[in-house]
């Protein structure tokens, strides 16, 4: 998963006056920054949950709903905590500056401000913000396929979980392993299987176009995907098509007692969360009692449970 840097920062500035904002809006567009404006708290954090700001600059005294609540309900959410945020106001006191920095905010700003020092702070928390991301990115990466990995599947399962928990929709996961992979290194060194699980790797992310869709490697030679909102009957098509897919990149393995390419053998089970299947676990463990239910019948194939019926409760 390469790292992507971003073509343009995009800023979202909070205060209630307009001409504030149509100086903020023309002094930072001309560095280069998309700029957002909102003009009560209300629409700010409509605006930053929708368009997923770099930076927050939170005026404070706002009518209805002030800075402070913004900050604070923004914090309180998985899926915007981690914004930063940059007070601007007039209110002069230490205290009022203290109290911000302890909500969460990363700098304080008081009125009247001087532009050149507003781009200097913004441009320094716009920088710790990239670097931040990288090695966020970093940390989720998987150093020998360049897909996600085991953290950041964990990671994954459990927002998507709760996600589909919340909204009653399918969550279906598959498990997945290279038949015989330890006597493929056997057969023709460690250098080739690790380039055997590079390649593994960039044919299952190509055969997954579907941007939630989650491909970490598991451990050692286990694959695993997160399949959000997919029921029973799209999980068992992905599945059938990934086998193919792996097939069809015709890796030679003249060892292979299944076929005379790498082969893969997958797991699928499917859950409405809360229905016959109470935890993330419990879906991890359906897929890979299904993964090993495929190599008992013969490798290079699926097996599938759907754990939404009742049937198979």
């Amino acid at each position: 998963m390469p790292i992507n840097l971003p073509s343009m920062s995009t800023i979202l500035c909070i205060d209630d006056d307009r001409d504030i904002l149509k100086l903020l809006e023309k002094n930072l567009s001309g560095e280069g920054y998309a700029v957002i404006t909102a003009v009560n708290g209300m629409q700010g954090l409509i605006e930053a949950r929708s368009r997923k700001p770099d930076l927050i600059l939170l005026d404070v005294i706002m009518p209805g709903m002030d800075g402070y609540e913004v900050c604070r309900r923004l914090k309180g959410e998985e899926a915007t905590k981690n914004f930063p945020i940059i007070f601007i106001t007039a209110k002069n006191e230490d205290e009022d500056e203290a109290k911000g920095l302890k909500m969460g905010a990363v700098d304080y700003i008081r009125k009247p401000f001087y532009l050149p020092i507003v781009r200097s702070r913004v441009r320094t928390q716009l920088d710790l913000k990239l670097k931040t991301d990288i090695l966020e990115r970093l940390v989720d990466i998987d150093g020998l396929t360049n897909i996600y990995n085991r953290r950041r599947f964990d990671k994954t399962l459990e927002l998507e979980w709760k996600r589909a928990r919340r909204n009653k929709f399918p969550l279906s996961l598959i498990m997945s392993d290279l038949d015989h992979f330890k006597g493929y290194n056997d057969n023709y060194g460690h250098a080739a299987g690790d380039d055997c699980l590079r390649r593994v790797s960039r044919g299952l992310k190509n055969m997954l176009q579907r941007p939630a869709d989650l491909l970490a490697r598991y451990g050692g030679e286990e694959f695993a995907v997160i399949l959000p909102e997919t029921d029973y009957n799209g999980a068992i098509y992905i599945a059938a098509m990934l086998i193919k897919g792996i097939g069809d990149l015709n890796i030679s393995y003249s060892h292979s007692p299944v076929a005379v390419h790498v082969t893969i053998s997958i797991g699928v089970a499917t859950s409405i969360a809360g229905i016959n299947c109470d935890t993330p676990q419990q879906l991890i463990e359906a897929a890979d009692f299904m993964l090993y239910a495929a190599k008992e019948n013969g490798r290079n194939q699926f097996q599938s449970k759907d754990l939404s019926l009742a049937a198979n409760s």
